[in-house]
């Protein structure tokens, strides 16, 4: 399933009702911003049926009966969903395959490559390469690789299944660059931001990716409501929740190892600056 572009709207033009209406019949799409004006994408093989709708229903006053129903495509397949979002996708892959290298973090030479400072073992110690030495020798990557690392099924499972349900929210809605540009930062902030608290330590995972996510997806629908951001109420409080109870320690304190508080915290606030700066631009260019 290809998404392209259907037509080319400018900003003044009101596309609220239209959106409802192909969420009413379920047909993914997402509409993007260019200059002065707004672009709706379809997958490609229901582009002439959404012209057609808009042509006969532009504000989306329209009953959804039998003559409509027939343009609702069936639910679109794990497949489909990854062709829509490829960095969603590809990002998750990359989490898969560097686990099976590092045998879950088990794999302690394998680790080294994609922790934010390199390190060599002696005896039952990590010896860290300090942080300026490992950019002057030309490692860069490790600004952003640990988001890849994870330390068991569970951390990958979860971490996994938030960025797939926030990463492609934002992806068909800001388009691919934007995720990819919004995962990067966010992984970047996150781990200086636990490097500079907890010194030189072995840690990772896309959780301070996630809780970036969070923040812009929040602060983003706050300013410039949009379906594809309408997050359930209850998500939000649950992951402030659980930030707030990592941060008390008790998480560690029961056996569960020790979690990257500060890059938790990092990517909340990093996230939460990009949803505003986002949706203020974005509201502003809708009410032109």
């Amino acid at each position: 399933m290809n998404i392209i572009e259907v037509m080319r709207l400018p900003l003044s033009v009101d596309l609220s009702g239209f959106v409802h209406l192909l969420q009413r019949l379920q047909v993914p799409h997402r509409v993007s911003e260019e200059g002065e004006e707004q672009v709706l994408w379809a997958p490609d093989t229901l582009v002439a049926d959404v012209r057609e709708l808009y042509q006969r229903f532009p504000d989306g006053n329209a009953d959804v009966g039998a003559d409509l129903s027939a343009m609702a495509p069936t639910q679109p397949s794990l497949a489909d969903q990854a062709k829509a979002c490829k960095v969603t996708a590809t990002v998750l892959v990359l989490c898969m395959i560097v686990a099976g290298l590092t045998s879950l973090g088990d794999n302690l030479n394998a680790i080294s490559w994609f922790t934010f400072l390199d390190f060599r073992v002696q005896g039952d110690y990590l010896h860290f390469t300090p942080f300026a030495q490992g950019l002057a020798e030309g490692q860069w990557w490790r600004l952003v690789s640990p988001m890849l690392l994870h330390f068991g099924v569970l951390h990958l499972a979860m971490n996994g299944l938030w960025y797939w349900e926030l990463g492609k929210r934002i992806e068909l809605r800001q388009g691919p660059w934007l995720l990819l540009g919004l995962t990067l930062l966010f992984s970047l902030v996150s781990n200086l931001a636990q490097h500079y608290t907890s010194g030189p330590s072995l840690f990772g995972g896309l959780s301070g990716v996630l809780y970036g996510l969070l923040g812009h997806v929040w602060l983003y629908q706050w300013l410039a409501p949009n379906p594809h951001f309408n997050l359930p109420k209850g998500v939000l409080v649950m992951m402030l929740i659980w930030l707030v109870i990592c941060l008390t320690g008790v998480v560690g304190q029961l056996g569960f190892g020790q979690i990257a508080n500060a890059a938790h915290v990092g990517g909340l606030l990093i996230g939460c600056l990009t949803g505003l700066l986002g949706g203020a631009l974005a509201r502003r260019k809708l009410s032109a």
